[in-house]
């Protein structure tokens, strides 16, 4: 494995949720870890950011004004509306949701990471890119 493939894993893991990752090639491992003793406790369920949670949306949309609190994406990776592929999705438009409620998971580096409800409430609005990728700050729902 190279040096600069090495840099690379080194950043992902610094700028993600991500706390270990172990990757093989060529008979090469390398572990990335890092100490998350300072960070803020880690765990399987991430919710939106508390800054983008607190904050209503507004936006101009055929003449109409809406207004929510958003959910951002807080990691990159990949969007999954449901479960498993043959499910039925965690919420539709039109849905009343109760705080930590799932509505979405998006899975990086093979990790499931669950996207909770910052508050109850009525989804108004849903981002429509099952199973494409996420970056941090994509509003991926809008609760009224």
């Amino acid at each position: 494995m190279d040096l600069s493939k090495i840099e690379k894993l080194i950043d992902f893991v610094g700028r993600s949720n991500v706390a270990e990752l172990t990757v093989t090639e060529k008979g090469t491992t390398v572990r990335i870890f890092r100490d998350r003793s300072s960070d803020l406790p880690l765990s399987s369920d991430v919710t939106a950011a508390p800054s983008a949670a607190d904050v209503p949306a507004t936006s101009v949309a055929a003449g109409r004004q809406r207004s929510g609190t958003t959910v951002s994406a807080p990691i990159f990776g990949v969007l999954h509306i449901a479960p498993a592929p043959d499910d039925p999705p965690f919420v539709s438009v039109g849905d009343a949701v109760d705080e930590g409620q799932t509505l979405f998971i998006i899975e990086a580096m093979k990790v499931f990471n669950k996207i909770a409800a910052p508050r109850a409430g009525k989804i108004t609005r849903l981002a429509d890119v099952n199973g494409a990728e996420v970056e941090v700050g994509d509003v991926l729902a809008e609760i009224a």
